[in-house]
């Protein structure tokens, strides 16, 4: 949820939806001071993959409403935002954001995972689907974690 508040942070010092990236690297790194101008580009490519941000040209436009997030006056980002999170991860913080509890959501995706047998990351966006959230962009990740899992488990050939 951190990495959302700490992207919506620069739209809404600025009162828009839409920045030019120096903008937004600066209100992060200058402003604010929680990064150097190195992580806050950082932000950018993750925030862009996981669809917080969107680029057209040099602006960047972001994926949501930022006057839907509260930026607490003593909000720090941990560092940690500016490592790629699972497909689990992700889907957990968009059932978070949707207002189930999180021990609730973990339950729920372990035991599903457990009747269907597969990765935590496919059961938690067959979860997520059921519960009624977009998660398009993360099904992709899932399903590739699948087939790597089916790689890992597939027997060596046995040379004859």
């Amino acid at each position: 949820m951190s990495l959302r508040v700490a992207a919506a942070a620069p739209f809404i010092q600025n009162g828009t939806t839409r920045l030019e990236e120096g903008e937004f690297v600066v209100a992060l790194s200058l402003d604010r001071d929680w990064f150097s101008p190195d992580q806050a580009k950082r932000l950018i490519d993750i925030a862009t993959r996981e669809g917080l941000l969107e680029r057209d040209g040099d602006d960047l436009v972001a994926g949501f409403d930022p006057s839907e997030v509260t930026v607490p006056e003593e909000f720090v980002p941990d560092e940690d935002i500016l490592q790629e999170r699972s497909a689990f991860e992700r889907v957990l913080d968009a059932l978070v954001a949707d207002g189930m509890e999180k021990h609730e959501a973990v339950g729920a995706i372990n035991a599903l995972q457990s009747d269907l047998g597969v990765t935590i990351e496919a059961a938690a966006v067959v979860y997520a689907r059921r519960e009624g959230l977009e998660v398009d962009d993360i099904a992709p990740i899932a399903r590739d974690a699948i087939v790597e899992a089916g790689a890992e488990a597939e027997p060596e050939p046995e040379e004859g």
